[in-house]
């Protein structure tokens, strides 16, 4: 392991950065539009599906990027559809309503290999069942509210689809209010020249 591998393995993993995958911006409004009104987290962080989490500190972004480049571009660009809907129980606390992205295992492999490049970052994977690529949309206090609420979005829902043509490193500083902000952005299938 190389001493900018062994620096950031040492660091301390904070909820004030991230790896996601972010739609492009004219793919937001209708999942905006639900986020708007079912989840409390809608102004701190943008529509994403979380990739590395929590991760490096703000300070050793840069050097993190560099460390995940040949991983992104180990995968190539493609295609997300949101069209369906799924969601997380939190211990009888609250339930996540979530947009799933499809291929699901496009992205359960780009999320691999980023783990793998950064193998202490591997929160996300940790849980029963591993990774869930999941975009989350809404925050409710029991299935059958976010159950209902996602029948009734369907009801009407156009699946969003874009292209995956990048991963980004985002940070915010803490203070209350302050919403994360893209740092990088690491190209999919991009030549390492």
């Amino acid at each position: 392991m190389d001493d900018v591998a062994v620096a950031l393995e040492q660091e301390q993993r904070i909820p004030l950065t991230a790896v996601v995958l972010v739609p492009p911006e004219a793919a937001w409004a209708p999942i905006q539009a639900i986020r708007r009104a079912h989840d409390p987290q809608y102004v701190r962080w943008m529509p994403h599906v979380t990739l590395l989490y929590p991760f490096v500190p703000a300070a050793r972004l840069a050097d993190a990027a560099e460390r995940l480049r040949p991983a992104a571009a180990s995968v190539e660009p493609f295609d997300v559809s949101f069209a369906a809907f799924g969601h997380f129980e939190h211990g009888g606390r609250s339930v996540t309503l979530w947009l799933r992205p499809e291929p699901a295992e496009a992205v359960r492999q780009l999320q691999a290999g980023l783990e793998a490049a950064m193998p202490w970052c591997d929160d996300v994977s940790g849980f029963p069942g591993g990774f869930t690529p999941h975009l989350s949309v809404g925050r409710f206090p029991t299935v059958a509210e976010a159950e209902r609420v996602a029948a009734s979005l369907l009801a009407s829902w156009r699946p969003v689809e874009f292209r995956a043509a990048e991963v980004a490193l985002i940070a915010r500083s803490g203070a209350p209010g302050d919403p994360f902000r893209v740092a990088f952005t690491l190209p999919l299938g991009a030549s390492m020249g």
